[in-house]
């Protein structure tokens, strides 16, 4: 068997040698085009589905949220549970939400939205806000009568192109009214805006948890969720646990677990589209071998009938062509993952900017050996199938043939 292989490699290796290499080269390209589409638009799609998790984790749950039980609106003594929490192993902080519903009027602009609150020296430790303010400072300890907001919130003069109710390019220093649905109005500086790229969170607005004390009355503030920095993101599960095991009766859920189910719906959808350009791109790729082998192999059916004639296998005679195929794959497996370094390296220097992000192609190397792999058997079997019919045929027919 191994002879047979060695006089098939042999065979291979004459045959494109004789052949024509403005062709040969043009089938190198073509394939590795076809790997690089295989792989790089998944990428970029992994890339963005990566800078929506980053952006959760950074300014929506953090690594861990707790929240109240179900059918409950707030969590109980929020304050033991923020020093519960905080001696849990892994956590680096843990920073409580004190939201209210509400409006916020500048100039002959209304936005109805929500007004949260926190206590500024947990938030810094917790989320990335404070260091993407566009304009302006974050809130500081004690802070009262001053907001920060998005910048979908503060808006544009011209909010023609804005797809949410904005404040219609409120700026720092502005005065703005907002009302509370408790029916309390006051009125608040704009102390900063901040730009995050997300949508969610570029449309909201924060007040520190002093300024909602006086807001909610005596009782002071509720809290409706509190979310949790760890020191490694791996750990999150790890540092839910923990946190059961301190005794904590609100539900407590990983960012992961925390993402609604449209992200997972979007999520399947992306997978859809990976598989549909995949196999798009091996659709192309096999059609091109076909081609390429059937044009080959008709070409030479004299000289494959000389060489059945003379004795030799038809098996040798077959794998010689597969090996064309597998060979100009090689190569063009090899100029195609050069090109996606390439690419790659040049948009992590240079990110993709997304409305919602800069976006930054992630490859992996399981990806790079999964459509690789297919690759290879794709063109495979779309050489084997031309070079079997020909060698197939009547030693008389396939020399007169040619």
């Amino acid at each position: 068997m191994f002879n047979d292989l060695r006089v098939s490699a042999f065979l291979a290796a004459r045959s494109i040698q004789r052949g024509g290499k403005g062709r040969n080269a043009m089938n190198i390209i073509i394939i590795a085009l076809v790997l690089t589409n295989m792989i790089f638009l998944p990428s970029v799609i992994m890339g963005a589905m990566n800078v929506y998790y980053e952006q959760t984790v950074d300014y929506i749950s953090s690594d861990v949220i707790i929240k109240p039980p179900e059918d409950i609106r707030y969590i109980d003594d929020v304050e033991t549970l923020l020093a519960t929490v905080n001696r849990v192993p892994g956590v680096v902080r843990a920073s409580a939400r004190y939201p209210m519903a509400g409006s916020i009027d500048f100039e002959d602009k209304t936005v109805a939205m929500e007004i949260d609150a926190f206590d500024p020296r947990d938030e810094t430790e917790v989320t990335l806000f404070h260091k993407h303010m566009k304009e302006g400072d974050f809130l500081g300890s004690g802070d009262r009568d001053q907001i920060i907001v998005g910048s979908l919130v503060a808006g544009s003069k011209d909010d023609t192109g804005e797809f949410y109710a904005s404040l219609g390019g409120a700026t720092v220093g502005d005065s703005v009214i907002v009302r509370y649905a408790n029916g309390v109005v006051r009125e608040y500086r704009i102390k900063g805006i901040f730009n995050t790229k997300s949508y969610q969170a570029d449309y909201m607005a924060f007040v520190t948890k002093d300024e909602m004390d006086v807001v909610t009355g005596l009782g002071g503030a509720q809290a409706t969720e509190v979310l949790v920095k760890t020191i490694s993101a791996e750990d999150a599960q790890l540092v839910k646990k923990r946190i059961l095991e301190f005794g904590v009766g609100e539900d407590v859920e990983t960012w992961e677990e925390a993402l609604p189910d449209v992200v997972s719906e979007s999520v399947e959808s992306f997978a859809i589209i990976n598989m549909i350009s995949v196999l798009g791109s091996l659709v192309i790729a096999v059609v091109l071998i076909f081609i390429m082998t059937t044009i080959k192999t008709f070409n030479n059916r004299k000289q494959i009938g000389i060489l059945k004639a003379i004795g030799l296998k038809k098996s040798i005679i077959i794998n010689s062509y597969v090996m064309q195929v597998i060979f100009i794959c090689l190569i063009g497996a090899i100029l195609g993952s050069l090109l996606i370094g390439t690419m790659v390296l040049t948009f992590t220097t240079y990110p993709i900017e997304f409305p919602d992000g800069d976006v930054t192609p992630i490859v992996t190397w399981a990806m790079i050996i999964e459509n690789t792999t297919l690759l290879f058997i794709s063109s495979a079997v779309a050489g084997f199938i031309p070079a079997w019919r020909v060698v197939n045929e009547g030693i008389l027919e396939a020399i007169r043939g040619g």
